[in-house]
């Protein structure tokens, strides 16, 4: 079995912003590079939102050259206007539907971490008693304790989802594209390989930040064993169905696309593209489309699903003991504003500091074939949601249209003055 499907980069967005967020208004309207309007960074004006540049919101989900996707669609909302749109299917030149059905990748574990939360909120969950008391030997024995608040907030120093396994070919990805994973196949082939060795514990738990899926999937494992059910049911459950996201699903191996979909693509190794749209994936896999996010969003950061308490630990980067964000663990730039180089992942969702000082919270996803994203700042004055279906397996980084968005929404409406 290859390396998992969401083994990849997951701070794409807040390294690119930096570069990127500076195009303006011409930039997207001619299709010009984002780079090439670096200088405008510094005059970028406040995001106003109430008053959406639709002009530049259009020209930026459209496709351009090189941005190595198949399609993609966004949406935009503030309190007083909403915004939507998507681009053609670059391979079949069909319209994609702005509220397309796409895989989520990772923004599930802003599903999970609100139902950890729930569970902590009844007393059914404790956050700082250790996955070793939950999961007697399920983590070799050489692991120091490590607590399920550690897992949620990334600061478990577990290792990668399959490390030390080579990286798939494109050939392999889309051969294995149907395959479906158990949370147990991940977390034994994860802990446990095939060489026989123990991968070791990248740092202390507790001491530093560092995206960790597999925490995720330990975590996943947890909820089951509280609650006797399913991740998907309790997902569902506890988030679905009373958020009326009736266009969300836990597919839990169902590898139907429902319809409309936005079509992921990879290139094989003769140029050609294959769909990548049905899929297996693993046991924590979720597929949405932009209005149910933006509904999960919204009704998350409103405190319809969580209490005070257990909303802040999703706000909430670690601290060291004299009260300063952990470092995160590679040095990577973690976020982009002040704290540059720090912890920036609470329990579930990600701080992003955009160049005019707006702070956005949310996540990012990533699957075979699709690059995804929802944030909003704290009060949701401003809602972002975008989806990418990809034309590579290397997925992993930003996608072009993420970084086109931002650009403009930083670049004000033009305004007609009446000639006299």
């Amino acid at each position: 079995m290859n390396a998992f499907k969401r083994r990849l980069t997951p701070l794409a967005l807040a390294a690119a912003l930096v570069a990127t967020t500076a195009t303006t208004a011409q930039a997207l309207a001619t299709g010009a590079p984002a780079v090439q309007a670096a200088a405008a960074t510094q005059s970028a004006s406040p995001i106003d939102a109430s008053r959406l540049n639709t002009t530049a919101l259009d020209a930026a989900v459209g496709l351009h050259p090189g941005d190595r996707a198949g399609g993609q669609l966004a949406r935009v909302s503030t309190p007083d206007q909403s915004w939507r749109g998507s681009s053609s299917d670059a391979f079949t030149s069909r319209s994609i539907s702005p509220d397309a059905h796409f895989h989520i990748g990772s923004i599930s574990k802003a599903f999970e971490a609100t139902v950890a939360l729930q569970l902590a909120a009844e007393g059914k969950l404790d956050l700082d008693q250790t996955v070793q008391y939950y999961l007697p030997g399920l983590l070799p024995d050489s692991y120091q304790p490590i607590t399920v608040r550690q897992l949620l907030n990334h600061t478990s120093g577990l290792p990668d989802m399959q490390a030390g396994t080579p990286n798939p070919t494109v050939d392999q990805l889309i051969d294995e594209h149907l395959d479906y994973f158990t949370l147990d196949d991940v977390i034994h082939s994860s802990l446990h390989p095939a060489d026989g060795s123990t991968p070791p514990l990248h740092f202390t738990p507790g001491s530093k930040q560092e995206y960790s899926s597999l925490g995720y999937r330990i975590a996943a494992k947890i909820i089951e064993q509280v609650t006797g059910n399913s991740f998907g049911d309790e997902v569902t459950s506890r988030v679905i169905r009373p958020l009326h996201l009736n266009h969300t699903s836990v597919p839990e191996g169902d590898t139907r696309m429902p319809r409309p979909a936005l079509h992921g693509y990879v290139i094989d190794s003769t140029g050609r593209p294959v769909d990548v749209s049905e899929q297996g994936d693993d046991a924590t896999a979720v597929i949405s489309t932009a209005p149910d996010l933006d509904r999960f969003i919204s009704a998350l950061f409103n405190g319809r699903l969580l209490a005070p308490e257990q909303l802040n630990e999703m706000f909430t980067v670690p601290l060291d003991s004299a009260g300063n964000p952990l470092h995160y663990a590679d040095g990577s730039d973690c976020d982009t504003g002040p704290a540059k180089g720090t912890a920036c992942y609470g329990a579930g969702l990600t701080r992003v500091t955009l160049p005019d000082g707006t702070v956005l919270w949310g996540k990012t996803g990533h699957d075979i074939g699709y690059v995804s994203g929802v944030f909003a700042t704290r009060d949701l004055k401003l809602r972002t949601v975008y989806a990418v279906g990809t034309s590579t397996a290397d997925n992993g980084g930003s996608p072009a249209v993420a970084n086109r968005l931002i650009a403009a929404l930083l670049t004000p409406p033009q305004t007609t003055t009446a000639a006299h």
